[in-house]
């Protein structure tokens, strides 16, 4: 019991137990010093950090924006590169097609030249083929003859008869014209 009477007396002396933030009577020094805090703190911020964060804030700003410009820069020169790839290429199919063009030209005019040579070549082989063909005709029908003469004396002397070799010559070549 003697802890009771203590509690009892101490709340009516004037001291409380408990949390001294949550004390009336140091309300005021409490406020005083929050107040103090608050302006150190303001000032530290205000002076210190808030101006450091703005510079790295503008310092990010300003590298966004240099890498903005410097990729649409980028995207120009590639737009530029595209456009001059794409000339290029247009320009290498007109000379290849004109190369081609020229190279057909070339050829045609290489198979002109042999065709007229070939047929030059074909036009002198059937006129000696036709002169040699002229000469067998001419070398056949003088055989013909003599052979047509030489068959025509033995079937008359094989009949019981003489040739006359004038007349079978005049028959032969009677009968050879038609």
């Amino acid at each position: 019991m003697a802890d009771n009477t203590n509690a009892a007396a101490d709340v009516a002396g004037g001291t409380q137990a408990g949390m001294p933030q949550l004390n009336v009577g140091t309300f005021d020094n409490q406020i005083f010093w929050l107040l103090i805090t608050l302006v150190i703190i303001y000032f530290v911020l205000s002076r210190v950090a808030l101006p450091r964060i703005a510079a790295i804030l503008a310092e990010r700003q300003g590298t966004i924006t240099n890498d903005i410009a410097a990729a649409e820069d980028l995207k120009a020169k590639a737009e530029a590169a595209e456009a001059a790839y794409d000339k290029a290429l247009a320009d290498a199919r007109a000379e290849a097609q004109r190369i081609a063009g020229e190279t057909k030209a070339a050829i045609q005019a290489d198979l002109d030249v042999a065709i007229e040579k070939a047929d030059a070549e074909i036009a002198a082989r059937a006129a000696e083929s036709e002169k040699a063909i002229a000469d067998i005709r001419a070398g056949a029908q003088d055989a013909i003859k003599e052979v047509a003469k030489d068959a025509a004396k033995d079937i008359v002397a094989v009949m019981g008869g003489k040739a006359d070799a004038r007349a079978i010559t005049a028959a032969v070549n009677a009968r050879m014209k038609g």
